[in-house]
Formats: structure tokens, sequence, C-alpha cells
């Protein structure tokens, strides 16, 4: 299983670990992600302790929105819990039999705007706890469902970590988090893809950029665990939050890549790099790159490393 060691260092020099535990009252974890929530996953808060009605019998931790318009159910576990899968298959039902009940709170919550960009064919559950099993990885890759289990740990000094150990795309999903590095040509990623027949008709990977794309989908996929999800006007790379987004403009002959990075830590080259913030634009990310070669793709990589370090 994943570990994430801490250490400080001491006035002497030497590196000290940090040991981390876990919360005393599972409200005490809930109410702190809920509170940075679109920071620590890329979801909006709609609900916390959300009730399910009387067929399911349950209430729901947290239910949220995504950045790629993805409906979330969150639920915590201060410990380990062998349960918590089927719970989290349950609550995945509920969402699938209530369209119309969380569009509605979402249109209350967040706006109509929100309520009808939802993307209902990628519901997502986050599972956060101290542990998982064995079984439950296992569990995870052969259900249906996309789910993340996500492991968290406090440290001294008010330090929270959240640690993705697996994640399973979905059966609905046509692109894998590559964990066999099986390389996808672009023509599979665009017919595959779980998309409406106009968006791959349109072409979301264009014949005259597939060389293009092809490098940059190697420099995307080539730090760890990396979901590649095509959606209807992008293609968003992601761990627990969006780090990159894709998109094509086949009339320039370029490709926009959108970092999860402060574009205030970059220094702004003209044509090349352009900040985002309070620009409307598809995709997630302040930071625009754009690329027309692989020559402009070499000079992106320290920026692409940068934005999958800091997450």
């Amino acid at each position: 299983m994943a570990e994430l060691l801490l250490f400080r260092q001491s006035s002497t020099g030497r590196d000290i670990e940090l040991r981390g535990s876990t919360v005393a009252l599972e409200v005490d974890l809930q109410r702190r992600v809920e509170a940075g929530l679109e920071a620590m996953l890329g979801v909006r808060f709609l609900a916390s302790e959300y009730p399910t009605g009387p067929w399911h019998r349950g209430r729901i931790d947290t239910l949220g929105l995504d950045e790629n318009g993805s409906p979330v159910v969150i639920e915590f576990k201060k410990g380990s819990d062998s349960g918590m899968l089927s719970q989290a298959v349950s609550y995945l039902s509920w969402l699938e039999s209530a369209h119309h009940e969380f569009e509605a709170l979402v249109r209350k919550v967040l706006g109509a705007e929100a309520a009808e960009s939802i993307d209902w064919r990628r519901p997502r559950m986050i599972c956060i706890a101290a542990s998982f099993s064995h079984h439950d990885r296992v569990a995870v890759q052969r259900l249906p469902e996309r789910i993340d289990l996500v492991r968290y740990r406090i440290f001294e000094g008010g330090l929270l970590s959240l640690l993705l150990v697996d994640s399973s795309p979905g059966a609905s999903a046509a692109a894998s988090s590559r964990r066999s590095r099986r390389r996808e040509t672009a023509v599979d990623v665009a017919v595959t893809a779980p998309m409406a027949p106009s968006s791959v008709s349109a072409g979301l990977v264009p014949e005259c950029l597939r060389d293009l794309y092809a490098e940059v989908d190697e420099a995307l996929t080539a730090w760890g665990e990396v979901e590649v999800a095509p959606l209807r006007h992008y293609i968003a790379y992601r761990r627990l939050v969006n780090v990159a987004s894709v998109i094509f403009r086949p009339k320039r002959e370029a490709i926009l890549v959108y970092l999860r990075l402060d574009p205030e830590t970059v220094e702004p080259v003209e044509g090349f790099t352009r900040d985002m913030r309070g620009i409307g634009h598809l995709g997630t990310g302040d930071l625009e790159v754009r690329l027309t070669s692989a020559a402009d793709l070499e000079k992106a990589a320290p920026l692409i490393r940068r934005a999958f370090e800091a997450v």
C-alpha cells in the first residue's frame, strides 16, 4: 500500500520523521475536508449528511460536484471499515435513481449553469479512511463504479495529508489510469471515449494534431498514477484533482494545455503561456500553455513537472 513519510529538519540538520495519527472523531475529519473541499479534491460542496430516503436508508456524508461536472459522493471513516465499499455502491445506486433531486440541489446551491452542465456518465465516489485492506483495493478494480480510495493522516502542526492509494475509472470511462503503461493511439481514445456522438464526429483529436497529441499524452502520463478522462470538450488528466486539461485548436494547429499552476509563479512568455484567472475557458487550470510543436512541448516540460509534483 502507498505510504507517505514526512520529515522535519531539526536545528542540528538531522531529519526527524513526523508520526501520523488518526482523528478522534470522524466528524472532525469531515468538517475539515469540507471546508477545503475544492482545493483538496477539486469538488464544489453541495450538502452534508444528505438523507437517501426510505429505500437506501442512509445519510451521505458529503455531496458535491467535481470540476468536470461529475456528481460526487464522499464517505469518511476515522479508521478502516470493511463495509465502506458496499456503502459506496449503495449510495451510487441512490444517485443513479435521484437525478432530478440531485439536479435540484445543484441548481439551489451552485446555480442553473452548474445544474445544466452535470455529466451523468461519470458519477464518482471518494472513500476517505485511515487505511484500506488489500481486499478493498482488489474490489475497487473489479467494481464497475468510479471509486477513489484516499488515505488520510493527521500530523503535528495541523498538517493533514490525503493520499490516493487506488482508483477505478469505472466501466463507462474509456481511458484507464495507465497502470500497465500500455499506450493507446489517439484514434482509440477518440473512438472509445464516453462522449456524445456529435463530439466524436467533430473530432476531439483532430487528424492534424494526432502526432503532437501522442507526445503530449506521453508527457502527461509519465508521472505515475494518472487517470485520462476524455470529456465532451476536453481531455482531463487527473489524480485526486485535475492536473491538466487538453483542448485542441485545429485551425491554428495548436494544442492548449491548462495546468494546475499559479500563473504568478511562471515567467510569462507571449504566445506560449497565458494567465487564465478570471477568463472563462473549457477545462480547468489557471495557466494556459500553447503547443504547436515538439519544441514547445520540450519547453513546457518543467511546467508539467511542477504541476504534477504539486499534487
